[in-house]
């Protein structure tokens, strides 16, 4: 059952945060004009804002303000230069050449001596993506080398980095904030502690941070961007962050005008600021602004096709889920339309390889009748599943649990904590459970990863073990395939494959949905709801 907090009831802890944000809040504006500084609230408390461990979406919203790499994703998924002005790539698809720009500074420090900064070269590249392998760093981007041979800086300017094998989808990978660039003098002087005393070179830099309660960052005088009418970035003066863990207290919080930007759709409000199709309720129109656009996030049910239950080794049971509930009335019920039925494959719409005709339509007839095929042909008259999941999707699983028993396949429910869950998917221990993959980087080959049968979970992401000699085969072929329309094919080639041997539930493809003041204008969005401020200004 899920609990509502109304703001007649609000906990004891809530109260304290709010008062707490609104003195934060407060002491901001001392410091700068109100219409110079962005507030936004985060759940949780931010991990780290070191770029090695940039692995929660809220770190790499924090972490992207105050670092830059070689190379950077606009809001189309384009990889553009950053600190690289350009590069070249081998005829063989195997060595990139990065050429750095010569006025790019890291932000000031009194360890960097005399000026207080210093120019970023190549060599700051070869030290912070050796970091990044340290295993005494223990950086949960690691990964991100395993095709790459060798990379070096060739002298101040020109970096280079040598591939395994090609990897179309590289460049992407480089745009991820763990490819940030970091200074060597003062990491190694602060040391682990580096995750609170942070030195970089974006747009913003780290002024103040109270954990749980508040972090403040100010203008980067010495950015090195400019807009595209030759302004230099950033317009904001300062970025100020709280930490209200409760949703509800933060929707009141945006509602009264004490947050700029509102980055979620929580159950306890969405009705209240949403009709059931999308739209801004008619007392909201006038205040605030909506936006919202594909999230390359696919929400699905999973099979783990090595259990021994024998509805789970079932395609028939594993079709009729697929075919037994309507994935388009779930969406407008329970999240107001935000978001896209999974009629498609698990690639997400928004990615090359999408097709929304390979997946799975309501079809509650041919549904029953597959259940009523396996109950003849295994004697089983009462088959059952579990699904096991989060409180936070409670309500779509009870929506697919209502749907299925009509007809004639028992579920049940079982939940647990994610930390729980987490563990239970990566070890086989579930038979059927709710996941979402978001995208590490914008290609289809990071979804299609899940199914590769290499990487068998805890080893990898297939956390569904899935395998397939014919997926494995195009799989390694697309590495090798640089032509783009042609990798694409392949993409759907796979997706198809996948779906029809149905080892997951597609759900819905997400979306970003944010909601800002009136008076904010430059905030866009994008794919990976990548937080980008830079371009922001407050009227």
């Amino acid at each position: 059952m899920t609990t509502i907090i109304t703001n007649k009831a609000l906990p004891i802890y809530s109260l304290i945060f709010i008062f707490t944000f609104l003195v934060s809040c407060k002491d901001t504006k001392k410091v700068n004009n109100d219409h110079l500084v962005f507030r936004y609230n985060e759940h949780k408390n931010i991990g780290s804002l070191d770029p090695a461990f940039a692995k929660d979406n809220a770190d790499i919203w924090a972490i992207h303000q105050l670092f830059n790499g070689l190379v950077h994703m606009d809001d189309s998924l384009h990889v553009k230069p950053s600190i690289a002005k350009n590069w070249t790539l081998s005829d063989n698809g195997l060595s990139y050449n990065f050429v750095l720009k010569n006025n790019v500074y890291f932000h000031k420090h009194k360890l960097f001596g005399k000026d207080s900064t210093r120019l970023v070269t190549a060599s700051d590249f070869e030290y912070s993506f050796n970091r990044l392998l340290d295993k005494n760093i223990a950086s949960s981007g690691q990964w991100i080398f395993n095709k790459v041979n060798t990379f070096k800086a060739i002298n101040d300017t020109i970096f280079n980095i040598t591939l395994k094998q090609p990897f179309p989808a590289f460049l992407g990978l480089l745009t991820m904030k763990y490819c940030s660039v970091v200074p060597k003098e003062i990491t190694e002087y602060y040391g682990s502690d580096f995750r609170s005393n942070p030195i970089g070179t974006g747009p913003f830099k780290f002024k103040r941070w109270e954990e749980n309660i508040k972090l403040v960052f100010r203008k980067n005088e010495n950015y090195f961007e400019t807009s595209k009418d030759g302004q230099k970035l950033p317009h904001l003066e300062a970025v100020a962050i709280t930490f209200l863990p409760d949703k509800q207290s933060e929707f009141m919080q945006f509602i009264q005008g004490n947050l700029d930007f509102l980055n979620s759709l929580d159950a306890s409000y969405q009705d209240e600021i949403l009709t059931t199709n999308g739209e801004l309720r008619d007392k909201y129109i006038n205040i605030i602004n909506i936006n919202r656009g594909p999230y390359l996030n696919t929400e699905y049910l999973a099979f783990y096709m090595d259990s021994d239950l024998n509805e789970i080794q079932s395609k028939q049971i594993r079709e009729a889920i697929n075919y037994g509930f309507d994935r388009k009335k779930m969406m407008t019920y329970l999240r107001n339309g935000i978001g896209i039925a999974a009629n498609g494959g698990f690639i997400p719409k928004g990615l090359p390889g999408y097709n929304a005709n390979i997946g799975y339509t309501y079809q509650p007839v041919k549904a029953k009748k597959l259940i009523a095929e396996y109950k003849a042909q295994n004697n089983n008259r009462t088959p059952e599943v579990t699904i096991t999941t989060t409180s936070n999707y409670l309500n779509f699983c009870e929506y697919i649990q209502r749907e299925l028993i009509k007809i004639g396949l028992n579920i049940k429910v079982d939940v647990i904590p994610a930390s729980t869950l987490k563990e239970g998917k990566a070890n086989g221990k579930l038979d059927l459970f709710r996941a979402s993959w978001v995208a590490d980087y914008p290609d289809a080959q990071n979804y299609l990863s899940l199914f590769y049968s290499e990487n068998f979970a805890p080893n990898g992401p297939n956390y569904t073990h899935f395998s397939n000699t014919d997926f494995d085969k195009w799989y390694n072929q697309a590495f090798n395939t640089t032509e783009a329309s042609e990798r694409t094919k392949l993409y759907t080639k796979m997706d198809s494959l996948v779906i029809k041997n149905a080892p997951i539930v597609p759900l819905y493809y997400d979306e970003v949905i944010r909601f800002t003041q009136k008076n904010v204008i430059g905030l866009g969005n994008n794919p990976i709801n990548l937080l980008e401020l830079k371009h922001v200004k407050k009227q």
